[in-house]
């Protein structure tokens, strides 16, 4: 299609200039010698920015029709000449792309000077080529910015919507210096995610893509395998970028392109000055990208605190925290050395100790506290986003008051409606106060949003526990079938526990060995041989669980395998065994479900353990769970120890609202339905058999919630001692008989299965 006729004047894109008058390219003001035909199909190209011109458009405008030539090979020539002088390259394009079987774009914005459209001709241009040409032009924007020597020029494109979500592929490093490699991008994600409006497909989501693509999931986001897997992820954009040494001064652009057809959506282009100075510009064109892409103003305005402050100024630090985020989905590497990495070496770094606090391997323990009450110390240095994810994050895993966290999340989830993060931490929540249908609508639509393992977990995870098991093994399959079950090993090992599935069990924890992870595994299998009353496997399970997180380095973990081991020889009748186990695990310090599992074990041993429970009051006065689950349970247990049901069911009493949830704050659940096992021991010693019964049978009726706890097997045992006495002789023989079954094959000689199989007898 022939351009307007128009006067010549001065071009300009990037540090180029292209003086249509004298014919000649200059970069930085010195002039590059280009031949004439690959200046004037530079000309043709620049007279349409963002546009494709097909190869026989550029024939008839420079090769006239008389001409003998082999064409093909003169464009390619040409093409390759102009890349050539314009230091571009064919795979990676800044400013020339070739669309194969079409022609050639130029990518770049341009602006220009002392040029003015003529009038003749423009009749032969259509009104709708017009108005297009006009509206081109009404988009060109020139803005210099001082710090850092900086400067962009942007162009006018198509605009998301807020349903769109966008593919963030590398950045082409050309500048030889190997701590921009993972750094720019990740960046990029923290100045795009301040955005309301904007959505990024996940860094999990990105990668189960590559696997099926059949690609290494560690593979650079190349612009062309970014599209792709922007069109798999059904998603409307992908957006990369490039970094270039030009002199003294670093050259980034920042390109949008529509996934499905290759159309530019905007584009961003700016210097720094120097190296330190990179980091503030990213920021910059990564903000004019937001803009471009359809943001308002106002939000834009509102939600933009500096890269350099919402991550770091250094770019080894932040190069190290894009390793750690990196790690969180690879499954080979652990995260946790590389957010030490980037806390050393930046130890401002907000973001780095609250990703290192949040991470699986560390969440509930001191290490993790500690990390958390650091950054929610330097929160004031974070974006919006980030704060109140850092503000949730403290309030949830520190202080423990729940409440104060539900409300930094749901603040959160009202600002970013499409941040998954809140979603997820609002569902956990929740849960953790037995609020299940609350926290399924959280889950689920955690799961439409940003679909992926851990998204998927937490929801098999809450339909378990409303007993949906059919729900849960659908999903169980979606999550399959996408490629996103690569954290499902515990939640699947439950799901087919609840399922008597013992084939899936067995195949979940050989999936698992000697992979991270494989202690969890090993500790939901002690605690299933000992629901079936197989104590002496279930010691050595538990053993190994903890030797294995102990060689991970996660001893407080360790600590809690063992104290939860002395807790089962405590309801079993081992007084001495439990005794023992709890030394081993009293000697480390930690969190709250380890010291509750500490202290609960002594109580069951008869041991006298009040002084610890005072100390487990003044230790966490603002804990939600403390105070209204895991204190009133261990004081209830401590009155009983002492002949005293009554007060132990006055203790209890707090407890009433928060009881069918899943308290510990990972997902090991053998803390659930404690308040109520001992709740139903009281009614027991205070000899109210009806009121007993109810209690252990609360434990039955939640068995997506108890699962394989040892209680799950004890309550029927209980219940048959709750309607014996009720002198229900009938209901009383069956559940006896359904414990006696359970533990048909169960260690002869342990304490409560002698007491059951006297008390049965005495029944017949």
């Amino acid at each position: 299609m022939p351009a307007q006729t128009r006067s010549p004047g001065i071009l300009r894109f990037g540090v180029f200039e292209v003086d249509e008058r004298s014919g000649e390219l200059r970069k930085q003001g010195v002039r590059i010698k280009l031949q004439e035909q690959p200046f004037h199909v530079l000309a043709v190209l620049l007279q349409r920015p963002g546009e494709v011109v097909a190869r026989e458009e550029l024939r008839s405008q420079n090769w006239p029709a008389d001409t003998f030539v082999d064409f093909d090979n003169s464009l390619n020539t040409a093409i390759n000449k102009l890349r050539e002088a314009l230091g571009d390259s064919a795979d990676n394009p800044r400013f020339i792309e070739t669309l194969p079987r079409r022609g050639y774009r130029f990518i770049t914005p341009v602006t220009s000077e002392g040029r003015e459209a003529s009038a003749t001709g423009a009749a032969a241009v259509s009104d709708k080529r017009a108005w297009k040409t006009a509206a081109i032009m009404a988009g060109v924007l020139a803005a210099a910015v001082s710090a850092g020597g900086l400067y962009w020029r942007s162009h006018r494109f198509p605009k998301l919507t807020e349903k769109d979500t966008i593919v963030l592929g590398d950045f082409t490093n050309t500048t030889g210096d190997p701590v921009f490699d993972g750094t720019l991008r990740e960046g990029l994600s923290v100045e795009l995610e301040q955005s309301p409006f904007l959505s990024l497909v996940s860094e999990e989501g990105i990668q189960q893509t590559l696997r099926m693509m059949g690609q290494p999931t560690n593979v650079r986001l190349t612009p062309q395998i970014a599209r792709e897997v922007c069109q798999r992820t059904i998603s409307t954009a992908a957006l990369d970028g490039s970094i270039a040494l030009i002199g003294t001064r670093y050259n980034l652009i920042l390109k949008a392109v529509n996934c499905v057809n290759g159309e530019l959506l905007a584009s961003t282009e700016a210097q720094a000055s120097d190296k330190s100075h990179v980091l503030d510009v990213l920021g910059k064109v990564a903000l004019e990208m937001r803009r471009r892409l359809g943001e308002s103003l106002s939000t834009v305005q509102k939600y933009n605190t500096p890269l350099e402050q919402a991550t770091t100024p250094s770019l080894e630090a932040l190069q190290a925290f894009s390793l750690g985020v990196k790690a969180q989905f690879a499954g080979d590497v652990a995260p946790v050395a590389f957010f030490q990495s980037a806390i050393q070496l930046d130890p401002n770094f907000a973001a780095a100790y609250d990703a290192m606090g949040s991470e699986n391997e560390v969440i509930g323990t001191a290490l993790a506290v500690e990390n958390i009450r650091k950054a929610f110390e330097l929160r004031t240095r974070v974006s919006e986003r980030e704060k109140l994810i850092i503000e949730g994050d403290y309030y949830h895993f520190v202080t423990g008051d729940r409440m104060k966290a539900q409300q930094s999340y749901i603040l959160g989830e009202q600002i970013y409606p499409r941040e998954v993060t809140f979603r997820e931490s609002l569902g956990v929540l929740y849960n953790a106060l037995g609020q299940y249908e609350a926290g399924l609508r959280e889950d689920q639509e955690a799961v439409r949003l940003a679909p992926s393992s851990i998204t998927y977990r937490f929801l098999i995870y809450t339909y378990l526990s409303l007993n949906r098991d059919e729900d849960a093994a659908a999903l169980a399959r979606e999550a399959h079938g996408k490629g996103l079950d690569s954290s499902l090993g515990t939640t699947l090992y439950s799901l087919a526990f609840y399922r008597n599935d013992t084939t899936e069990m067995s195949r979940q924890v050989a999936a698992w060995a000697g992979k991270p992870g494989q202690d969890l595994l090993l500790a939901l299998e002690a605690d299933t041989a000992a629901y079936f009353g197989h104590l002496g496997r279930a010691r050595e399970l538990s053993r190994q669980a903890s030797s294995s997180a102990k060689r991970a380095r996660e001893n407080e973990t360790s600590a809690t395998y063992e104290a939860v081991a002395a807790l089962r020889e405590g309801l079993f009748g081992n007084a001495n065994q439990a005794g023992q186990r709890t030394a081993l695990a009293k000697e480390r310090s930690g969190g709250p479900d380890k010291y509750y599992a500490v202290v609960l074990a002594l109580a069951y041993t008869g041991d006298g353990s009040q002084g610890l429970a005072d100390n487990f009051n003044e230790r966490f006065p603002e804990n939600t769970v403390v105070q209204f689950n895991y204190l009133p349970t261990l004081r209830a247990r401590l009155a009983l120890s002492h002949a005293n049901p009554q007060q132990a069911l006055d203790t209890l009493g707090v407890a009433a609202s928060y009881e069918l949830g899943l308290p510990a704050l990972w997902f090991y659940n053998w803390p659930n339905l404690y308040p109520v096992y001992v709740r139903g021991e009281a009614y027991l010693a205070a000899h109210r058999g009806g009121e007993a019964a109810a209690e252990f049978q609360k434990i039955l009726d939640h068995r997506g919630i108890v699962l394989n706890e040892p209680i799950g097997a004890l309550a029927h045992l209980q219940l048959g001692r709750a309607y014996a006495m009720q002198g229900d002789a009938a209901k009383s023989r069956a559940a006896y008989q359904h414990f006696l079954t359970l533990w048909k094959d169960a260690d002869p000689d342990i304490p409560i299965l002698l007491e059951a199989k006297a008390e049965c007898a005495k029944l017949q």
